[in-house]
C-alpha cells in the first residue's frame, strides 16, 4: 500500500485507503480493521493525507515532515488519550510547530495516524514527481 493512497474522511476515525471513486462517493478501506465500504461524499469529506499540512513558526510543512521526525524521534510516543503528553511529545519532537494554531485534537490525529502507519508497515514519503508530471503542472 502507498502513502498517497491515504485519506482521512471527516466524522470517521482512522485512516482509509482509497479503493475506487464514484460520482457521489468514495469505496474506502479501513486500515483499522480491513472492512471495505461506501463513504457519501454528501454526508462526508476527504482529504488525502498527502496534502495535509502543518502550521509551523516559519512557513506551513507537510504532515510528511512530522511523521518522518516521530520516526528518527527516541521519544517514547505517548497515548492519544493523554494530551498534555501529547504536547510535551510534540514540543521535544518538532518544536518549530506553532502549538497556538495546531490543536491537541489535530496532535492526537497525528498519534493515531503515525500508528496505523506504522503497523500497516506503510513508507512515510510523498511521491516523487516525474518530468511529464511536472510540465503538465506548470501548463
Amino acid at each position: 500500500m502507498e502513502y498517497r493512497k491515504l485519506i482521512a474522511i471527516s466524522g470517521m476515525s482512522g485512516l482509509f485507503e482509497l479503493v475506487g471513486s464514484k460520482t457521489d462517493g468514495a469505496i474506502v478501506r479501513s486500515l483499522e480493521d480491513n472492512t471495505t465500504k461506501f463513504v457519501s461524499s454528501r454526508a462526508h469529506n476527504f482529504s488525502h493525507i498527502e496534502s495535509i499540512e502543518i502550521f509551523t513558526i516559519r512557513e506551513n510543512v507537510n504532515l510528511v515532515e512530522v511523521f518522518k521526525a516521530m520516526e528518527k524521534s527516541a521519544e517514547i510516543i505517548p497515548s492519544d488519550k493523554d494530551p498534555k503528553a501529547i504536547l510535551n511529545y510534540f514540543k521535544k519532537v518538532y518544536p518549530e510547530m506553532d502549538f497556538d494554531r495546531v490543536y491537541t485534537s489535530d496532535m492526537k490525529k497525528m498519534v493515531r495516524w503515525f500508528g496505523i502507519i506504522k503497523q500497516n508497515d506503510i513508507a512515510i514519503e510523498l511521491p516523487e514527481h516525474t518530468d511529464s508530471e511536472e510540465a503538465a503542472i506548470g501548463n
